[in-house]
């Protein structure tokens, strides 16, 4: 009987084949793993690709502060206004109050003294010109009590609307609260981005690129150490005691200062709040933001610049400076700057105008 049995079939899954089958598929998962480490791989960008990208970031993280500084000063505004209506709706409420107490005083009076009809308490009386006196007092006293209703019902109604008033301006609080938590994520993102971009740089070229910067690594006026500006081409604070002059000294007084992205001074600003301090020590109240700012003054072309003038830069109007004169101005760069000297082509021109 065995001798007619057939050969067993050795299959795909047994012992040699098994074997070399795992064998190949190792093999070639282990070139498939070496050609997708290859495609992978993460070559170091060139100086001139991080300073590209490093400039992109702090560029939209400019835009970014711009935007929170909106949002924020819309957003002090509902808070400075929330808390009117708060205070105004617990005056109404006190009038509201003492209104309620006197018409309740007045109504337990007439209850305690109004038992009896008039034509009853006319025959009754004892000296009749007594009781018409008395009648008149009543009927004055039922006038102060129709008053007092009528004045119980407005206070109720202005309470009301100032508490509608208030709920409205804290639901509008709310959105600027979230929007500003929403810019400033975006802010942080870019800075943090920016900051391992410049991580990856050796020393001597991120020196090279502070170098290639707007403004360099100015921090002085140009003659002393560390200015980008060419000697001589920038010239002294004017002392004519004009607006614009003292706008100017202030913005000279800064130069030094941290950059620190939404701040307005005194001991760091940000570009936009550089420009709003420095008018605002001159007695001219700007607004916060640089696409705001562009519009509150009258524009000047490029060839009609005078000093105090604001410089607007970048498509958006993302970016400011103080003009001083012969093609210099004076800004807050970026985070990790200071504010410092630069000349305005520095960047992509976008307009400029006038406070005063």
């Amino acid at each position: 009987m065995a001798s007619h049995r057939k050969p067993r079939q050795r299959t795909l899954s047994g012992g040699p084949v098994r074997t070399t089958a795992a064998t190949l598929a190792l093999a070639g998962a282990a070139t498939a793993t070496a050609f997708e480490g290859t495609s992978q791989a993460d070559p170091r960008p060139t100086p001139a690709q991080v300073k590209s990208e490093v400039d992109r970031l702090y560029q939209e993280a400019e835009a970014a502060t711009e935007q929170y500084n909106g949002a924020k000063e819309q957003a002090d505004e509902a808070e400075r206004a929330l808390t009117g209506l708060r205070e105004e709706t617990a005056r109404k409420t006190d009038q509201l109050n003492t209104a309620r107490s006197a018409l309740g005083t007045l109504a337990a009076s007439q209850y305690r003294s109004g038992s009896l009809g008039t034509a009853v308490q006319l025959a009754l009386a004892s000296d009749p010109q007594e009781y018409l006196s008395q009648a008149a007092f009543i009927a004055r006293a039922g006038d102060r009590n129709a008053a007092g209703i009528t004045t119980v019902r407005r206070r109720l109604d202005e309470v009301g609307k100032l508490r509608e008033q208030a709920s409205g301006r804290l639901a509008d609080l709310r959105s600027r609260q979230q929007e500003l938590a929403s810019h400033k994520a975006v802010i942080e993102e870019k800075l943090t981005a920016a900051k391992n971009m410049l991580a990856r740089l050796t020393a001597e070229e991120r020196a090279a690129y502070e170098a290639r910067s707007p403004g360099g690594s100015a921090t002085a006026p140009a003659g002393s150490a560390g200015s980008a500006a060419p000697v001589g081409s920038t010239p002294p604070p004017p002392s004519d005691g004009s607006r614009a002059a003292r706008a100017v000294a202030f913005a000279y007084s800064a130069i030094g200062k941290p950059y620190v992205w939404g701040a307005t001074g005194p001991g760091s600003f940000d570009c936009s709040g550089l420009t709003q301090a420095a008018w605002r020590s001159a007695g001219v109240s700007l607004p916060r933001t640089t696409y705001t700012q562009i519009n509150a003054g009258r524009r000047v072309s490029r060839d009609q610049l005078a000093p105090g003038d604001l410089v607007f830069f970048y498509s958006g109007v993302t970016h400011v400076g103080l003009y001083i004169g012969n093609g210099q101005m004076i800004h807050a760069p970026r985070p990790g700057s200071t504010v410092r000297l630069a000349p305005i082509d520095s960047m992509p021109w976008a307009g400029a105008s006038r406070p005063a």
